[in-house]
C-alpha cells in the first residue's frame, strides 16, 4: 500500500458509512491527493514498518477500556515478540494512548485516559452518534468513542506520523467505524455530525473565533461540541497571550478565561450546557516514557510545579459541551 492507497481507503471508508459524502467524492479525492504530495518524508518507511508488522487470525480486541486491548489467542514467539516491538518503535514517539497490543504495553507521553474520563463526567450521550473528532492525534479517542458505542468516529489531524501509527493501530484493532483523514478543516469542511470534539486545538489557532465558527459548521442542527482547551483565571474581558514560549510551546496564541471561553461561544451561536472543573495538568497526565523520550510537561515547569519556565502560570484545562443553537 502506498501514500494515496492508504488515505483514499479511508476516504472510500467513510463515503460508505456517512451516505452524504458520496456526493463529495471527487473533490474529496483531489483535495486528499494534493495532501499527498506533501506527505512527510518519513511517511513512506513508516508504511513499510507498518506491512512487516507481525498479524494474527484469532485476536479478541476491546476498545472500551483504559488502554484499549488486543489479545492473542496463541503463545507469540520470541520472533514474533521482537518484530512487533520493533515496528511499534520505529513509530515513536507516541505521544497518545495508552494502548496493549499483544502483551506489548504502549506507554505514552499523555495518559489520554483522563481526559476521555472528564469527557464521559460531562454525561454527554454517545452511543448511536456519529462523532468527529479535530485534533485527533494517532486516534485514541477514536477508539474510545466506538468503545462507548458511537456509530461512526472520525478523526482528522495533519500530522502524517499520528495517521502512520493510526494504520499500524488499525491492522490489530481493526474497527471498521473509525475512519482517519492526515487534513485539517481548512482543507476541507466536514459537516453534519452530532457531535465534534476539539481538545487540545484551539490554543493553537492564530484565529480562536474562527475555529470555533468551523467547528460550529461541522454540526447538524442542534449538534453539540464538546472543547477543551488551555485556560487562565479571570472575568469575560480576560484573554492572555503569552509573549513567546507557553510551557516550552512556541505555537500557544489565545488563552481566555471560562468566563470568556463562555462568552466566545455565545457569540458564535452555542448554548454551554455543560463544563468540567479546572484541571491542571500534572506530569502524572503528561510525561516522557520509554515511548516518548524526549522532553515532556516536567522539563518546562520550574522545579516546585507552580509556574512554567517563562514564569507564567501552569497548564490549566476545562471542557465544555456547547450545543450549536
Amino acid at each position: 500500500m502506498n501514500a494515496v492507497e492508504a488515505v483514499y481507503e479511508q476516504w472510500q471508508r467513510l463515503c460508505a458509512l456517512k451516505s452524504d459524502f458520496k456526493l463529495k467524492d471527487e473533490s474529496g479525492r483531489a483535495i486528499l491527493a494534493e495532501l499527498c504530495t506533501r506527505r512527510h518524508g518519513h511517511f513512506d518507511a513508516w508504511l513499510t514498518e507498518i506491512a512487516q508488522l507481525p498479524i494474527w487470525q484469532e485476536t479478541q480486541v476491546n476498545v472500551a477500556k483504559n488502554c484499549p486491548e488486543v489479545m492473542v489467542q496463541q503463545a507469540l514467539s520470541m520472533a514474533e515478540k521482537e518484530s512487533l516491538l520493533k515496528g511499534l518503535e520505529a513509530l515513536m514517539p507516541w505521544r497518545k494512548g495508552p494502548f496493549s497490543i499483544a502483551g506489548i504495553q504502549i506507554d505514552s507521553e499523555w495518559r489520554s485516559d483522563f481526559k476521555y474520563q472528564r469527557l464521559l463526567d460531562l454525561g454527554v450521550t454517545l452511543a448511536g452518534q456519529q462523532i468527529l473528532d479535530v485534533g485527533t492525534g494517532n486516534g485514541y479517542f477514536l477508539y474510545r468513542l466506538l468503545g462507548s458505542g458511537a456509530h461512526l468516529a472520525v478523526g482528522v489531524d495533519p500530522s502524517w506520523h499520528y495517521f502512520a501509527q493510526f494504520l499500524a493501530l488499525q491492522r490489530y484493532f481493526a474497527q471498521e467505524r473509525a475512519v482517519y483523514l492526515p487534513m485539517t478543516l481548512d482543507d476541507a469542511l466536514l459537516t453534519d455530525f452530532d457531535i465534534t470534539l476539539s481538545m487540545g486545538v484551539l490554543y493553537h489557532r492564530r484565529d480562536p473565533l474562527a475555529h470555533l465558527g468551523q467547528l460550529r459548521e461541522t454540526l447538524r442542527a442542534d449538534g453539540r461540541l464538546i472543547l477543551e482547551t488551555l485556560v487562565v483565571e479571570g472575568d469575560e474581558q480576560t484573554v492572555f497571550m503569552p509573549k513567546e514560549r507557553y510551557a516550552g510551546m512556541r505555537n500557544v496564541w489565545f488563552l481566555p478565561s471560562v468566563a470568556a471561553l463562555g462568552r466566545w461561544l455565545s457569540r458564535l451561536g452555542f448554548e454551554v450546557e455543560a463544563q468540567t472543573e479546572v484541571v491542571q495538568t500534572t506530569p502524572l497526565e503528561q510525561r516522557a516514557t520509554n515511548w516518548m523520550q524526549r522532553q515532556s510537561l516536567k522539563d518546562f515547569m520550574q522545579a516546585d510545579g507552580q509556574l512554567t519556565k517563562e514564569g507564567l502560570p501552569p497548564p490549566k484545562r476545562v471542557m465544555m459541551v456547547a450545543r450549536k443553537l
